[in-house]
This record gives C-alpha cells, sequence and structure tokens, in this order.
C-alpha cells in the first residue's frame, strides 16, 4: 500500500467519522472521532466473531500494521502539532509564571515516573505478571507526562480567557518535551543504552549529561533556530513566502535534533513560542500574522483529526490477555493517583512564596490528560521485548479513558470544585476574588472566571 494510499483512507475516514459525529453524537470534534473509531473497531471484532471466512479484521490490521504510529506521530506529525500550540501561547505569562512551569513539568514528570512504575510493578507481581522494576518506570515514563496535543484539541473548543488558555498551554508543552527525555533516559538504561553514547552499564552522572544535553540542547537550538526565521521575516512582507519559511522551520529544526540526539520537542516549542510572540509583534505584518496563524491552526486541525482516528483504531492491533486486560484496568486509578501526589506535592512547595486556590490540586489532576505521544512511546518499544504487549495495552487504557472520560467531564469537574471553593468563602463573607484561580502549571477545564485581563491580539 503507498503512502497516497493510506493518506487517502485515513483522511476519507475522519472526514466520514467526523460527519457522523457532527449530525449523530455531537461530541468535539477529536473525542467524538475517538469514540467512532472505537465503535468502528468493535464492530469489526464482532463480525470477525460471527463471519472469520470475510477476513475483515486481517485487512484492517495490515493496513495499520503498515503505518508506523511512532514515526508518523513524533517524527512527523507532532512538530507541526507543537509549534502550532506554541505559536498561540502567550510568553510573557510564561515568564511570568517560568519557575512554577518548570518545577511541575521536572519534578512532576520525575515524581509521577516513580509512583506509577513502582505501582505497575507491585500490581503485576499480585496477578502473576513478570514485569521487572525498569521496564515498570518505562511505562511510568511515558504515561507520566501530560499530553499538548489532547489538551488543546480538548480545550480549544471550549470558550475560556486567553491568559488562562496561554498558561495551560504552556505547562502541558514543556511537561511534554521533559517527558520525552525521562523516557529515553529510563529505556537506556532498560535496553543497556539507546544509541545517544550510553552502552553497557552507567551510572546518575552519565544519566544526568543525557538529560541536560536532550533538555538544554533543544532550548538552544530552538532559540537559534527562532531567531534566524526571526531576521528573515523581517526583512521582507510576502505572506505565502513567510508561511513557508515557518514551515521549514518546523520540518528542520525537528530534524536537526533528531540528527543531534536533543530534544526536538523542546526545540520546536521555543521557535514557536518566539515566532509566535516576539515574531508575531516585530517580524509580520497583520497581514502575515492572519495568514500564518491561520495555516497552522488548519494544520493542527487537520493532523489532529488522523491523530486522533488513529488512536480509536490502534486497538485493533493491541493483543490483551486477562494477565494484561486487569494490568489495563488498574492503570487507570494508579496513574490519578500518581498525577494527584505529583500535583500536590510541588504545589505544596509553591505555596511557600506564592497563592494557589484550594482546588488547583483536583483540578490539575483530572485536567492531566494523555493522548497519542503516550501510545506512540509505548509502540517504539523493541519488539523483542516481552513487556511490550502488557504495557502497550496499559497505555492504551490510560489514553483512551483520558481522552473520553476526563475529556467529557473536565468542564463539570472544574465547574463542581470552583463552586465548592468559592461558596464557604461566600458564606463566611468574603468577597468573590476577581480573578480566575492560579492554576499557571497544569492543563485544566477552562471556566468562566475572569482572568484579570486581556490577551496578546
Amino acid at each position: 500500500m503507498t503512502l497516497l494510499d493510506i493518506l487517502a483512507i485515513l483522511l476519507g475516514l475522519s472526514a466520514l467519522f467526523g460527519t457522523l459525529n457532527h449530525h449523530l453524537l455531537r461530541l468535539p470534534h477529536t473525542i467524538g472521532l475517538v469514540v467512532i473509531a472505537l465503535i468502528a473497531s468493535g464492530t469489526i471484532v464482532l463480525l470477525d466473531w460471527f463471519e472469520p471466512g470475510w477476513g475483515l479484521g486481517d485487512t484492517v490490521r495490515r493496513v495499520l500494521n503498515g503505518i508506523d504510529f511512532y514515526d508518523v506521530l513524533m517524527e512527523g506529525f507532532l512538530s507541526a502539532l507543537l509549534f502550532a500550540g506554541a505559536v498561540h501561547v502567550d510568553l510573557s505569562e510564561i515568564a511570568r509564571r517560568k519557575w512554577a512551569i518548570a518545577l511541575m513539568a521536572t519534578v512532576g514528570v520525575v515524581i509521577s515516573t516513580f509512583i506509577v512504575g513502582g505501582s505497575i510493578w507491585g500490581v503485576a507481581l499480585l496477578i502473576g505478571l513478570e514485569l521487572p522494576f525498569i521496564w515498570a518506570l518505562v511505562f511510568g515514563a511515558l504515561i507520566s507526562p501530560t499530553d499538548p496535543v489532547a489538551v488543546l484539541a480538548i480545550l480549544k473548543r471550549v470558550h475560556i480567557p486567553p491568559l488562562l488558555q496561554a498558561k495551560i498551554a504552556g505547562e502541558s508543552l514543556f511537561n511534554d518535551g521533559v517527558g520525552v527525555v525521562v523516557f529515553t533516559i529510563v529505556l537506556a538504561i532498560a535496553t543497556g543504552g539507546s544509541g545517544h553514547g550510553l552502552e553497557g552499564d552507567f551510572g546518575v552522572d552519565e544519566v544526568i549529561i543525557l538529560f541536560l544535553a536532550e533538555a538544554v540542547g533543544g532550548i538552544v537550538l530552538g532559540l537559534a533556530a527562532g531567531l534566524v526565521t526571526f531576521f528573515m521575516m523581517r526583512s521582507l512582507d510576502e505572506h505565502m513566502l513567510e508561511v513557508i519559511i515557518t514551515l521549514a522551520l518546523v520540518t528542520g529544526v525537528y530534524a536537526v535534533a533528531l540528527h543531534l540526539h536533543v530534544s526536538g520537542p523542546i526545540a520546536v516549542v521555543v521557535a514557536g513560542l518566539l515566532i509566535g510572540n516576539h515574531g508575531a509583534q516585530f517580524a509580520m505584518s497583520e497581514n502575515t500574522r492572519r495568514h500564518v496563524f491561520d495555516f497552522w491552526e488548519l494544520t493542527d486541525e487537520i493532523l489532529n483529526s488522523i491523530l486522533f482516528l488513529l488512536i480509536g483504531l490502534e486497538v485493533l492491533v493491541i493483543g490483551i490477555t486477562w494477565q494484561s486486560g486487569w494490568l489495563a484496568a488498574l492503570a487507570i486509578p494508579i496513574v490519578l493517583v500518581a498525577r494527584w501526589i505529583a500535583v500536590g506535592l510541588p504545589i505544596g512547595l509553591l505555596r511557600l512564596r506564592e497563592t494557589y486556590t484550594d482546588g488547583a490540586i483536583q483540578i490539575l489532576t483530572w485536567g492531566g490528560l494523555r493522548g497519542g505521544i503516550s501510545v506512540a512511546l509505548a509502540l517504539s518499544l523493541p519488539a523483542t521485548s516481552p513487556y511490550k504487549s502488557a504495557i502497550l495495552a496499559a497505555t492504551y487504557a490510560v489514553v483512551v479513558f483520558s481522552i473520553i472520560v476526563q475529556g467529557l467531564t473536565m468542564e463539570r469537574v472544574v465547574r463542581r470544585v470552583l463552586r465548592e471553593v468559592s461558596e464557604p468563602e461566600l458564606e463566611a463573607g468574603q468577597p468573590e476574588p476577581e480573578e480566575e484561580i492560579e492554576v499557571p502549571i497544569a492543563p485544566t477545564e477552562p471556566t468562566a472566571v475572569d482572568d484579570g485581563g486581556e490577551g496578546r491580539g
């Protein structure tokens, strides 16, 4: 099957399922695509059960197996999706919350990795599933970072104040980049080296060097590429050419990052923040700004549609035993509890110098969506690993629950938490807060509370 055939099938199904969702389910577009794709996958399984001679399931699996989900997302879609999200984030708001974002995106991910890994390892022992501790940590690393693609795809359908959206998106973007670095390190340990200069046994110092090389190298590369692009765009006023320049930036910086073994996601996010803020203000005319932002908004919508469709269809290629099924079911509450602890501890430290609303931890916990990045990382595990199928099943369960259940109920949870927090204050005679809930550091459901200012135009 050619690339054109695969693209035609995916775009065709995205259009068909999107239309069905619009007329029948009326769910947010990305969630609706996942739900209908899951229904289609279940229908194929049932048809295989009753009419095995048709071979429908085998045909669909051959098509899906011909699509390398990891390559499609991590080395294809991800750079464009991250850039499309980053250009809409207010850099001034991120700068004001830089220490909070940094703490949540680093310490929070590490805490969650060890809590999830240790818990999954213990559960695996109880159900008689052989899963070494280091491979349990691999699962913890790939499932701990929240997914900016899932977060932004869902939140953009709901009206929220611009500054609050900047806070939510900013943490999610950096959280994702750091999470991929942590996964790379843990997988390198599990496999005895992964081509990043770590071969055989290595210690803490090598791990720290790898982390700094990936993360700091990504920041430096993103700044350098963003500055070059900034000066190129400032020297002309041709909107079509400038759109092409941004597209070249996205693909070029990610490709260079892969070759240099630095974090591609972090590099793209940094470049996107630079172009979306200083670039839009000082290097683009109003006409260019409109075309550039419209192009990346449309690109984001198309790629998200294909990505969430694939998430719903990938269930057909996941082999599930009763043991991996139990592990998958138990992974959902484990990940939620780990998220609650990973959010609660950093916020507890930050409260020594900043003020946070009492309901922030609950909102941040439920708003920690996982998505296609976790699935892609799970699929990238070595095919020779005997633990891949169990990890993949657990990953898929958490991601589907996150997108459908958490995604659909996020607004309700936020409203309830804010109401529970505000009612005691009103009963005590305290005035209502004039600003929105102080949640600058994690993806949460938008609220109708005033954000205290206007967003950047």
